[in-house]
């Protein structure tokens, strides 16, 4: 794993462990890369609650409950679906901080309005939810590296700034 992705998994399992907090995740793009980096962490049991990999628009419905009618007005690629996202993971495990990822790593599925290397990024608590949109370049691996990395450092800026 790259050190930078394991040192930011590792200050993250710190600052959640010092504020007695749970950790959830929701990827698509990503399909596991966040959770692989969080569970790196010796202990993470500790704080990392669950993971969900919802690649599939019908598995962010199943799973995460995402209503389907976002799909369709915003694409699963969107700030609105991501949100989604975050909110079901945190819902359905219990834990105080989720981070929701959803994107299009390549090569192909990219369009004018949303290119390859979009990324859509939800963070934070229910009451305090975060969205941002993203446009990273290289090929799939680094743009999912991109979004791993960008994803945790949201996450652990979040923590810094609030009481959740």
């Amino acid at each position: 794993m790259n050190s930078d992705i394991y040192n930011l998994s590792l200050e993250l399992g710190q600052c959640l462990q010092r504020g007695h907090r749970q950790f959830t995740c929701a990827e698509s793009c990503t399909g596991g890369l966040i959770a692989a980096a969080v569970t790196d962490v010796p202990g993470s049991s500790a704080w990392f609650e669950q993971g969900f990999v919802t690649y599939s628009n019908q598995a962010k419905h199943d799973l995460l409950g995402v209503d389907t009618g976002l799909f369709e007005r915003h694409g699963a690629v969107s700030e609105a679906v991501v949100e989604a996202m975050l909110r079901g993971a945190l819902m359905r495990s219990g834990a105080d901080i989720g981070l929701a990822v959803s994107g299009i790593a390549g090569p192909g599925g990219g369009s004018e309005q949303k290119p390859v290397g979009t990324v859509c990024f939800a963070w934070g608590s229910l009451k305090q939810p975060k969205v941002q949109r993203c446009l990273f370049d290289g090929d799939r691996a680094e743009v999912r590296r991109q979004a791993t990395e960008f994803g945790l450092r949201a996450v652990l800026a979040f923590i810094s700034s609030t009481t959740v």
